[in-house]
């Protein structure tokens, strides 16, 4: 499906930005005002991508919604938009936690009110950019979009104590692979225009083009640096805690929902597909990684005192079964990395918003100052529960689909990877369930706690959608493994398809070598015999 008739993607990209225009032209005192306009402009964004969702095939796994124009035609940039089924989520994801962002800050944010409402705006094109861009410029473009608004949001909004030393330990991480991404990004333009005759930053064209292995390997290893920071993989992810302790409530949600998943994205999108022989070569150790990132993260996660930091880890471990599942390259396994994320976004996206909501009635997030917290706040109670529940995999809620699938995918190919994952599961209930029990149950010790407000009507409307998709993915999760499979399918294929092509044009090389030598040896011998 080539240029639609109305640029449904370039809508849902900028229709945040349009609300960036609308913010310059209220006065900055006018609070509600501001919110009420960026509140709207969210919304209208996430109607528009639930139109999105309405015309996707989902028995198609072609890109589809496609906006393909030429923008310097000059270097082979143009101006592509699509999406999949792998995609599609983490753009409804993004929209979805729009206007959940807006609501959640309410309260929280009461100083320089419009630029941070300008700030989470645009925020919101470049990660919606990243997830449709089909054209590399424009994809890091968009990348390098969201690096701005979120170091702002960590650094002007941030705890004051640190929130310089985290955002720029932020930008320092993500700058330097960024950095390597560029580089890996040039070389494969050159080295594929070198071979076709046409340079191009077009993703589906870049694709068909077999990179010789030695150069895969250097290009796998700059995209999987970059992504790997972003992800954040053990031992890439020493950031990630610092960055979201010390960020605003909704910086963490963005952070935890929609930004860790760049990453993991970006390698599907990516590195995957571009490189499939290094890739798979580096399948193992990858794997490897993810399954020390699983323990590690729990482990560490155990010992925190600090609920915002112990959340934090949590990614870490849950993260590093996103990257086992995805290099399985099983399609279980890659649909329970996709849902995985999807899940990840909702269940601790909506623990950092429970934990923010403590934070603004107490101002502490350390665990000791809490305890019995479910007398007072029973409502809170509630909704805290299923979404420790939600992360520590409980069936019949979204958290077990992810992993089940995961941990099926990744026995298939890594059986001892897969064991030792699955003590990932038990160590996530151990500590959020200590967690819980320590915040919630118990007598209540500290006199500040016995006047805790419970749950306000605008507190419950941030967190209901998701425990409606929690339950949802949870119960039903074919709504969301159907549109994705197709497309699921035909990666696997099209990355071993690829594979294969490699590897015919660099046994034809070494066949036209040895023809070449044995023609030289023969050719050396008769000259030789003749001077005899």
């Amino acid at each position: 499906m080539e240029n639609v008739s109305f640029p449904l993607l370039s809508a849902i990209t900028f229709i945040p930005l349009l609300g960036v225009v609308i913010l310059l032209f209220i006065n900055r005192q006018s609070h509600e005002a501001l919110r009420w306009a960026a509140l709207v402009t969210m919304l209208v964004d996430f109607v528009v991508s639930l139109v999105a969702y309405a015309h996707f095939d989902s028995t198609s796994a072609a890109m589809q919604l496609i906006e393909n124009r030429p923008w310097v035609r000059d270097w082979g940039i143009s101006y592509k938009m699509g999406i999949d089924g792998i995609s599609l989520f983490l753009v409804l994801l993004t929209t979805l936690l729009g206007p959940l962002t807006i609501l959640a800050s309410w309260k929280d944010i009461q100083h320089r009110v419009k630029e941070f409402l300008v700030c989470l705006l645009f925020l919101q094109v470049g990660m919606i950019g990243v997830f449709v861009a089909l054209d590399l410029f424009l994809f890091y473009v968009f990348w390098e979009i969201m690096l701005i608004p979120m170091y702002l949001l960590i650094g002007v909004w941030g705890n004051p104590a640190r929130k310089l030393y985290a955002a720029i330990k932020f930008v320092l991480y993500t700058i330097v692979g960024s950095l390597l991404m560029l580089v890996a990004i040039l070389a494969l333009y050159f080295i594929a225009g070198k071979g076709t005759g046409v340079y191009t930053f077009d993703l589906l064209k870049l694709y068909e083009f077999p990179f010789p292995l030695q150069a895969q390997f250097w290009m796998f290893l700059a995209f999987f640096l970059a992504f790997a920071i972003k992800v954040p993989m053990f031992p890439f992810h020493t950031w990630l805690p610092d960055a979201h302790t010390e960020a605003p409530t909704v910086g963490s949600v963005v952070l935890a929902a929609v930004l860790l998943k760049m990453g993991t994205y970006g390698f599907i999108r990516y590195a995957i597909p571009l490189f499939p022989n290094a890739a798979m070569d580096a399948a193992w150790w990858v794997c490897l990684l993810a399954v020390i990132g699983i323990i590690y993260g729990a482990w560490v996660a155990m010992v925190q005192d600090d609920v915002k930091r112990l959340v934090a880890f949590s990614s870490v471990s849950h993260l590093g079964f996103v990257m086992l599942g995805m290099f399985a390259l099983t399609v279980q396994g890659l649909e329970g990395s996709i849902i995985q994320m999807i899940n990840h976004g909702l269940s601790t996206g909506a623990l950092f918003l429970i934990v923010g909501m403590i934070y603004e009635r107490r101002h502490t997030r350390m665990i000791a100052e809490f305890g019995g917290l479910s007398k007072v706040m029973p409502l809170f109670a509630v909704f805290f529960m299923i979404f420790t529940l939600s992360s520590v995999g409980l069936p019949g809620l979204n958290g077990f689909i992810g992993e089940f699938l995961i941990l099926l995918g990744a026995f298939k190919v890594y059986p001892v990877y897969a064991i030792i994952s699955a003590s990932g599961v038990i160590f996530a209930a151990v500590y959020m369930l200590w967690m819980f029990q320590r915040v919630m149950f118990g007598v209540i010790t500290n006199p500040k706690n016995r006047v805790l407000e419970d749950m306000s009507p605008r507190e419950v409307l941030v967190l209901m959608p998701l425990l409606v998709f929690v339950v949802w993915i949870g119960v039903y999760p074919n709504t969301f493994l159907k549109p994705m499979e197709p497309s699921v399918k035909n990666f696997i294929q099209q990355v071993e398809r690829k594979k294969a092509a490699v590897l015919n044009v660099e046994n034809a090389k070494k066949r036209s070598a040895v023809d070449t030598g044995g023609f030289s040896v023969t050719a050396l011998n008769t000259e030789s015999k003749s001077e005899r």
